[in-house]
């Protein structure tokens, strides 16, 4: 397995990176899963700076993935998929990657609306997106359960759409992005 990737399959980082930011993301839904179950008081507040940090690794994770898309060649699906397949793949891909950025964005700007801090793991204090205003908080709270909704639909076309490859296609698309094993 290389560390970097190759026309033919994902390196070693572009895979540490997209698993890392899958179970990242389905640890975000367990903490906000609790955190809206919890009453207001400490208990609450610390899920929430939990689900804060953890929003931030995954839009910092996402920008060192991006950047390392970009420096990298990209595993080529042609032979292994139809024209609008690719396209279909490349869109999905886009939509995941503005999906990405766009929930701990709105989050942070949510967070920033309403005049709480927004820290990473209390090591590091970051700026407020934009002024405390309820308006602005109310559209962002809106629009980050809409933006997660939404990338949860998207992604679960993206495993579906693996799993087509790897079960009904029968070829190798699914085992290029494997953490263990897979394409060479």
């Amino acid at each position: 397995m290389t560390f970097r990737n190759t026309t033919r399959a994902w390196g070693t980082l572009s895979k540490s990176l997209h698993w890392l930011i899958v179970l990242l993301i389905i640890n975000q839904w367990f903490i906000a899963s609790r955190a809206d179950a919890l009453p207001l008081g400490p208990a609450k507040i610390a899920a929430l700076g939990w689900h804060k940090s953890f929003g931030i690794t995954i839009l910092a994770l996402a920008i060192i993935r991006l950047v390392w898309r970009w420096l990298n060649p990209v595993p080529s699906l042609a032979g292994v998929a139809k024209a609008w397949e690719r396209v279909l793949a490349g869109f999905s891909h886009f939509l995941l990657y503005a999906l990405i950025f766009a929930v701990p964005l709105s989050g942070w700007m949510m967070s920033s609306a309403r005049n709480f801090p927004v820290s990473w793991f209390n090591a590091v204090q970051l700026p407020d997106l934009v002024k405390p205003d309820r308006g602005t908080y109310e559209l962002m709270h809106d629009a980050h359960g809409l933006l997660f909704a939404a990338l949860v639909c998207v992604a679960l076309l993206h495993v579906l759409g693996a799993l087509k490859h790897h079960f009904i296609d029968r070829n190798d698309v699914l085992k290029r992005m494997l953490p263990f094993g897979g394409v060479k």
